[in-house]
């Protein structure tokens, strides 16, 4: 048995039984880790020592929780007291985090073990994980193509086998595009369900926390983990605890899932879209009621989106001025200078890039034709998603318009890496739930996802709905990452 390969419910299981000891199964993963992390390339810190000690203290106290012992891999970008949290950024490279994100303490709570901080683009900017300070992550799939981002070492560490479950964070896709490129489960929880309090800020109103997973059963499970509210972020959510494993029915009959056709329009891949059209046909096999409509709203989206998440970032990124914390500059005569050589030699080029953007649309002059302008947008964007959802229960999407591109294919050109988001950012900007599920793959067995889009707080039915596709194709059980060289 590779216990690598379960997932985190059937690994509860064999511990329950007691076929499986905690040690066991932090060491296969720190065995795991050592084998494929060289070409993988997912982990910025590996824990596995402290892993496997903390897993022969749960055994030594006894499991105190059903989910005591059983490991985890955590984005850099949500803070863990006492261990670096660099956001994959030279700015950051060498900041211990005094706290714990909300997130975090509720792991500690169940007992769950830490093997490392994951890559990821720089402060979460980027769809390729190619724009972290330190490394370049690539898909365990084919291992010249990228992961996607900006949880790109969240995915491509789940995928690879090398953690069971992974915290990823997503602004306009971070979560479900590396899940779709990695052949993995992606979910974007609605805005305000899960609290983003020691998450490092990129868009304040955009980002949120959720699971990357080997299956969607593990999603419900890390989603029952991570949400509820929490008065350490205003933006939290008052709704009641819920136990999201119980939705998870394998039945869509009767369930209306709408098909927007501007998302399978132009710039769509051939492939991408006949596999999707494929998973219609299932869908509609098993009982749904599916319709095609007009949701037009994907152009707008994406440069609303972009305006939007680049003025936050400016704001945002405002503290780190080489004074505080953070990089300091060892050139500088005075102040200015001092401010200038900091955040110059400290910020990568994509970030400084979505600074300046951010800095721009809302500077004197300008903040009406844009920012303002966007806000509108964002307006309009959930009132066709609430129009639509007047009528259907699930909107069915591509989640990536391409399979996981080569790396360095798309570094020279920003607008091309940018239009990769199409599909996810009206998404955030409208504040909703989303999943990525795999589908199938393409002919060169490089895996396509789906995106289940649901109102909001309805990730029950999303679930639900994922669920039932997922037992239908068994995609784990019939495709595996090959690490092609």
């Amino acid at each position: 048995m590779d216990i690598t390969k379960l997932t985190v419910h059937e690994l509860q299981e064999k511990l329950e039984k007691k076929e499986l000891t905690v040690t066991q199964i932090v060491q296969a993963y720190a065995n795991r880790i050592e084998e494929k992390e060289e070409k993988v390339q997912a982990f910025l810190s590996i824990n596995t020592e402290e892993a496997l000690e903390e897993a022969k203290k749960i055994e030594e106290e006894g499991r105190s929780t059903s989910l005591a012992g059983i490991p985890i891999g955590i984005k850099d970008n949500i803070c863990t007291k006492g261990e670096k949290t660099t956001c994959a950024s030279k700015m950051l490279e060498n900041f211990i985090s005094p706290y714990d994100a909300t997130v975090i303490e509720n792991l500690k709570k169940e007992k769950l073990i830490s093997l490392g901080k994951l890559n990821m683009d720089e402060f979460a900017m980027g769809g390729s994980t190619e724009n972290s300070a330190f490394q370049i992550t690539k898909n365990p799939w084919n291992l010249h193509t990228v992961p996607g981002g900006s949880s790109g070492g969240s995915a491509a560490a789940v995928a690879a086998d090398m953690v069971p479950w992974a915290l990823g964070s997503d602004t306009g896709g971070s979560i479900r595009e590396p899940a779709a490129f990695c052949g993995v489960v992606g979910l974007k929880p609605t805005y305000g369900l899960v609290s983003r309090y020691g998450l490092v800020a990129f868009a304040s109103s955009l980002d949120q926390i959720g699971p990357i997973t080997k299956d969607v059963t593990d999603s419900a499970i890390l989603l029952n983990l991570l949400a509820g509210h929490d008065e350490k972020d205003s933006t939290s959510a008052e709704v009641e605890k819920k136990d999201y494993t119980k939705a998870l029915k394998q039945d869509v009959k009767g369930m209306k899932i709408g098909v927007p056709k501007e998302f399978f329009g132009e710039g769509i891949n051939t492939e991408v879209k006949e596999k999707l059209e494929e998973a219609i046909e299932i869908y509609k096999n098993l009982g749904a009621e599916i319709e095609e409509f007009s949701l037009d709203i994907a152009k707008y989206s994406l440069a609303a989106y972009y305006i939007i998440a680049c003025a936050e970032a400016s704001s945002n990124l405002g503290r780190f001025d080489g004074i505080r914390y953070g990089y300091r500059t060892k050139n500088y005569t005075d102040l200015e200078e001092l401010f200038k050589n900091s955040r110059s030699e400290g910020f990568g080029p994509e970030v400084k890039r979505r600074i300046i953007l951010g800095t721009y649309v809302l500077s004197s002059g300008y903040y009406d034709a844009y920012y303002k302008k966007a806000q509108k947008v964002r307006t309009y964007v959930k009132n066709e998603f609430n129009k639509a959802f007047e009528k259907y229960d699930v909107i069915l999407t591509p989640t990536s318009p391409t399979v996981a591109f080569a790396i360095n294919s798309k570094c020279n050109n920003p607008l091309e890496m940018y239009l990769a988001d199409i599909c996810t950012v009206s998404i955030n900007i409208a504040g909703l739930p989303a999943i990525s599920i795999p589908c199938g793959v393409d002919s060169n067995q490089m895996p396509v996802g789906m995106q289940l889009i649901g109102k909001p707080f309805a990730e029950e039915t999303i679930l639900q709905t994922a669920y039932t596709f997922e037992q239908t194709i068994k995609f784990r059980e019939t495709y595996s990452p090959k690490f092609k060289e």
